[in-house]
């Protein structure tokens, strides 16, 4: 049994992104823990969870219900009651870092903060397995090593790509604003900046197949050594099951 940390923003993560990894690590036997800002229980992005908000016509941005209800499960568990403090984290505890995304502007804590940087930099300077997903990356990428570079320059990796940002902001501008427009800049364009070649962020197929607990094996992930990324809800169960692989 291997003891996974799972980092959380106090708000506005993306519930599929969270839970889909808890369920898959925690049916393994793996001891799941999670992590907020402050030690409080965290909540997620409600648009992304209830689909209120969102227009009918976009209603493919909402959780899938069956994934709202492993959110509800992962809620109510003891742990995510109870999540540690990023500050109060202790790297070398775990075996494997998870980190979900998330497009609302209540993840730019997670991926700004100084804590979650240097909890980042302990797995890959231990080479311990990382999984992350969507807006997950950029915590990775604003990461640096002793030398100055991103972590994560001489690895392939994928997040939310060009595709998928710019027409979620573009389909939801005039009905939710910049909800769905964390930064300026995408995320793809970011962290291919920092790493050692910009065609080592691998985009993936341009229309993603969706996966579920019934059909794990639909999605798209890259693997580079300890490090497994994908892009978006659709792929976490593939992600999850192969970061599950890794214990």
């Amino acid at each position: 049994m291997a003891k996974i940390l799972i980092l959380v923003s106090n708000i506005e993560f993306d519930p599929t992104e969270a839970c889909v990894p808890w369920k898959v690590l925690t049916e393994a036997g793996h001891d799941v823990w999670f992590a907020s800002e402050d030690g409080t229980p965290a909540a997620c992005d409600r648009s992304t969870l209830t689909g209120e908000g969102i227009p009918k016509h976009l209603q493919g941005l909402a959780a899938k219900p069956a994934n709202r209800e492993v959110y509800a499960d992962m809620a109510a568990s003891e742990r995510f009651q109870n999540p540690l403090a990023w500050q109060d984290v202790k790297p070398d505890e775990f075996d494997g870092l998870v980190l979900p995304g998330g497009h609302a502007p209540g993840v730019k804590p997670y991926v700004e903060s100084t804590h979650v940087h240097n909890i980042c930099r302990n797995f890959f300077d231990r080479k311990a397995p990382v999984s992350s997903v969507c807006h997950g990356v950029l915590a990775l990428s604003r990461t640096q090593r002793e030398d100055g570079r991103s972590i994560l320059y001489g690895y392939k990796v994928s997040g939310l790509n060009n595709f998928q940002e710019k027409l979620a902001i573009k389909m939801t501008k005039k009905s939710m604003g910049t909800h769905y427009q964390t930064y300026p800049e995408t995320v793809q364009d970011e962290v291919s900046k920092v790493l050692e070649n910009p065609k080592d962020f691998i985009a993936g197929p341009k229309f993603p197949a969706y996966g579920s607990a019934e059909n794990p094996h639909k999605g798209f992930y890259v693997e580079d050594g300890h490090l497994l990324s994908a892009r978006w809800p659709g792929d976490c169960y593939k992600l999850a099951h192969a970061f599950a692989k890794k214990f």
